[in-house]
């Protein structure tokens, strides 16, 4: 896949530099013209380090790489709510908005991202499963570094109390005494954030980016927004259930790729089938309705593992398109991907769906 979108894809500690981070803002926002828009991308690391699992890492000096080229390439790093609260209400964003989260709460973040983070101006959200910080683990920030984060306006948000496997019920456990568990398990983790830094914004970051439309219900019922881990850009129409975000980490951390992830766009699209991520097919096919937009359908090119998805028009008319993969995919969570180019910009339209096989 990478192929076909050719060419795709220790800073200053921590001393007085709130002061310059809230400066740097300022004069980002004033000096840059604004272009109307009403989509943004959002962007996941977890480590910023060269000695953690290389899966979920980043190195510092590549994670810098990164802030740089958004600077220098006339991106707008927003926070999390202003994106999610204008796209709610139909509102424009600037052209070229990226918001920059963290899942977990590793001390990297604290003694690498943080600081850097500041002198580029940028702001950014961090989901915390509380349960590690509670209980001191080595390789996590502290609550006291979390209340430092959000005094300097870092919006601190949730990701469970322990990090489970959402899916998965512990032994003799039914369907519905799981979802109650992870009912009590949200809120005990949001009360735990709310009451070390006086935020509560009710957003959900899916440990592992796994849901189900059960779990997606819970979250509606108690007015959360839920952020996945299935790659895309986010605009009006974007399920704020399972909002996509690109994981930026090991080879998909390579800036020559992460820079096309930076700048997509969103397709106005619907799964129409099946309605769950969970699945016990290694290759489901699935039908999609792309609603009419700025990109050509017969651009539409959908891949998993860099390869190419036999797809089939069901309507074209009406953009309702099944994808009928022959190869049979392996672990327990991989992805199809859909892209088409913009025939206004060198820029890409996405959309992917994430597949969960419990066994």
């Amino acid at each position: 896949m990478i192929r076909h979108l050719a060419p795709l894809l220790k800073a200053k500690k921590i001393l007085n530099v709130t002061a310059s981070w809230l400066i740097a803002s300022t004069v980002l926002a004033v000096s840059s013209p604004v272009v109307a828009a009403q989509s943004a991308v959002i962007l996941l690391y977890h480590h910023v380090a060269e000695d953690t699992p290389a899966s979920t890492s980043i190195s510092p000096a590549n994670f810098e790489a990164h802030l740089r080229y958004l600077r220098d390439n006339n991106f707008k790093v927003i926070p999390l709510d202003q994106m999610i609260d204008s796209l709610r209400l139909g509102q424009s964003l600037p052209d070229k908005s990226v918001v920059i989260t963290f899942d977990d709460g590793y001390s990297s973040i604290f003694d690498e991202a943080f600081p850097l983070l500041q002198s580029y101006g940028y702001p950014f959200t961090l989901f915390l499963s509380t349960e590690p910080i509670d209980a001191g683990l080595s390789n996590y920030i502290t609550w006291d570094q979390v209340r430092q984060m959000s005094t300097a306006g870092v919006i601190i948000a949730n990701h469970m109390v322990d990090h489970p496997y959402m899916l998965e019920a512990r032994d003799n456990e039914s369907a519905r005494q799981r979802l109650a568990r992870l009912e009590e398990d949200l809120l005990k983790a949001e009360q735990r954030i709310e009451a070390q830094t006086g935020q509560s914004h009710r957003y959900l970051a899916y440990p592992y980016g796994e849901y189900e439309p059960a779990i997606k219900s819970l979250l509606e019922e108690l007015n959360f927004v839920g952020l996945a881990q299935n790659s895309g850009a986010v605009g009006p129409k974007s399920d704020f259930l399972a909002l996509p975000r690109f994981p930026l980490a090991s080879i998909y951390a390579n800036l020559e790729t992460a820079s096309t992830k930076f700048s997509t766009l969103p397709f106005s699209v619907t799964q129409l089938q099946p309605d769950s991520p969970v699945t016990s097919n290694r290759n489901p096919s699935v039908v999609l309705k792309f609603e009419i937009g700025d990109y050509d359908f017969d651009q539409i090119g959908c891949f998993a593992n860099s390869k190419p998805i036999p797809m089939t028009w069901i309507d074209r008319e009406q953009g309702v398109l099944e994808l009928k993969p022959e190869e049979r995919y392996l672990g327990r969570r991989w992805r199809y991907i859909c892209t088409a180019p913009d025939p206004n910009s060198n820029r890409y339209y996405w959309y992917s769906m994430q597949w969960i096989n419990l066994n």
